[in-house]
């Protein structure tokens, strides 16, 4: 049962170190248009490839509207996810979470060992609080989110987390655009942030459907890499939703993670239950 609890708080912290990092991107065909589409689009050149100087303009800022009108906006969601998860030790046990949101103030998440259909691990984030409680081994841990940052070394906030549940892009800074290709039925487009760069695929349609991500580390002297994956888009709510990703993240070692949305909602009534019993070791 311990084996069940670590994987559990791995996957936990996969979920963490997901957000932050990023894999490295280059291009060689393209072409400087020296131009800025307005304060808001971008500050920077843009490279578009492929296209006269006369119409790149447009193509760049009907693709940032796209993407802008299909940001997953609610006030609630809940999700059941089947979550399958591989390391440098191989296939580890499937875990099924129940995740509730409400936006911008809490994420509950409630994660079973599906093997044994038990409740073993709950988590609770707020804006400025991760509280843990492993049900296997009844402890409570109770830290904050700049005490993770400095654990991990990963910038990451609420509303990243609350992005990545829900399948907004994350680390997209779309007011530093540097890279714009059509090709096909998809769009590329690259961005650099504060801290990440990051390759963003669309549907080359006025959905911008979200349908792959590569993130690399502005410091190059980091090796952290990660591939997000995003398909089986559903709009039975009237918002387009991924309800199957796959995640690749690699550092020192590789990991794999599959995420299955059984079931979704956005704004139901939800209630969210989180205590502590008095026979729980804190840490």
């Amino acid at each position: 049962m311990k084996i069940i609890s670590n994987t559990i708080k791995n996957f936990f912290l996969v979920v963490v170190f997901i957000t932050s990092s990023i894999l490295f991107f280059s291009c060689h065909t393209a072409r400087k248009i020296q131009t800025a589409i307005s304060k808001k689009d971008t500050s920077s050149a843009v490279i578009v490839a492929g296209h006269t100087s006369s119409d790149s303009i447009l193509r760049v800022k009907q693709t940032m509207d796209n993407i802008r009108s299909r940001h997953i906006d609610f006030k609630t969601f809940s999700a059941k996810i089947k979550v399958e998860y591989e390391d440098s030790k191989g296939k580890q046990p499937n875990v099924t979470a129940y995740v509730h949101i409400i936006k911008d103030s809490v994420i509950w998440i409630s994660m079973y060992a599906t093997v044994f259909n038990i409740e073993a691990f709950r988590v609770l984030i707020t804006k400025d609080s991760v509280f843990l409680l492993d049900k296997i081994n009844k402890e409570a841990q109770l830290r904050s989110l700049d005490y993770l940052q400095d654990v991990t070394g990963i910038p990451f906030d609420f509303k990243t987390l609350q992005d990545l549940l829900v399948g907004n892009p994350v680390f997209f800074d779309s007011n530093n655009i540097v890279y714009y290709k059509q090709t096909g039925d998809k769009i590329l487009l690259a961005t650099v942030g504060k801290y990440f760069k990051d390759l963003l695929t669309i549907s080359n349609d006025s959905s911008a459907l979200l349908l792959h991500s590569k993130l690399d580390d502005v410091d190059i002297n980091r090796n952290r890499t990660a591939d997000l994956t995003y398909d089986d888009y559903d709009n039975s709510t009237g918002i387009n939703f991924s309800t199957y990703r796959e995640i690749t993240v690699s550092e020192k070692n590789k990991l794999d993670i599959r995420l299955n949305y059984k079931q979704y909602d956005f704004n139901k009534e939800l209630s969210v239950s989180f205590s502590i019993p008095k026979n729980y070791e804190r840490k």
